[in-house]
């Protein structure tokens, strides 16, 4: 790929500086994980983006990986080296409609399947997609999960392994405290049907089946950790009735 600013899905311009001055994705459980955070995305608004390196067996080598990106990091020769490096990607998932950035870039680059909730795939319409309604299986280990409320498409992506990892999107968020919680903005789609799905999610796990949250955003809060640990009961201690009387946050 050229290095060359490439805008081709209404996404901001990258510079050139800003392509060759990217930070190393950072591992987020450890030296033996297969989950990376990437930095912060300033072009959508401040996202943190995951890689999620899956082999389907064992003694899988790196091109037969089925590698899941979520959400679009910066579009830097240092995220697309190291994506290449991991073997590249078959999915990239896309949380909610501002985890978007340079999509057909990505998907150009490595010829990956891209994945979102049927009702924002209008906001893509120059790129070949894959939609899904209620839920979609990736792998025996991934599946995604419709939990509309901050959008009306906004999902989650659960992987089944280290107890449950929850990649949440904006549907749930770090506090200053490291708990977890949704967030009514001005950009809210439905605050109700927000809240209705994040107890959906409660219904639908354990705490030994939902141990950690990856977040979409505000990532700062968590004070360099890349997770929200003790997921479930977090989200268990959360009152939703209150919740319900939230006013928006600017």
């Amino acid at each position: 790929m050229s290095t060359s600013t490439i805008n081709l899905d209404n996404s901001p311009t990258t510079s050139e500086t800003a392509r060759s001055n990217t930070k190393l994705p950072r591992s987020v459980f450890g030296a033996d994980t297969n989950v990376y955070a990437f930095p912060p995305n300033r072009e959508t608004l401040g996202g943190t983006a995951y890689l999620i390196t899956y082999a389907p067996t064992p003694d899988s080598n790196s091109v037969a990986r089925s590698n899941i990106l979520v959400d679009c990091p910066a579009l830097t020769d240092t995220n697309l080296n190291f994506i290449a490096e991991q073997g590249g990607l078959q999915w990239l998932v896309i949380t909610h409609r501002g985890g978007s950035s340079h999509v057909r870039d990505w998907q150009s680059q490595f010829g990956c399947d891209v994945v979102l909730q049927e009702q924002e795939a209008y906001l893509l319409p120059q790129i070949e997609t894959r939609t899904f309604h209620h839920a979609l299986t990736l792998t025996p280990r991934h599946k995604l999960l419709w939990t509309p409320g901050h959008s009306p498409g906004s999902v989650c992506l659960y992987n089944a392994d280290q107890g449950g990892i929850l990649f949440s999107g904006r549907h749930v968020l770090p506090t200053r405290q490291g708990g977890a919680t949704p967030l009514r903005v001005s950009k809210t789609f439905h605050w109700p049907r927000q809240l209705k799905h994040v107890q959906r999610l409660l219904d639908k796990f354990t705490p030994q089946t939902l141990s950690y949250i990856c977040p979409g955003a505000n990532i700062g809060f968590l004070r360099g950790k890349q997770f929200i640990d003790d997921a479930y009961n977090k989200l268990a201690g959360l009152d939703l009735q209150e919740l319900a009387k939230s006013q928006v946050l600017l």
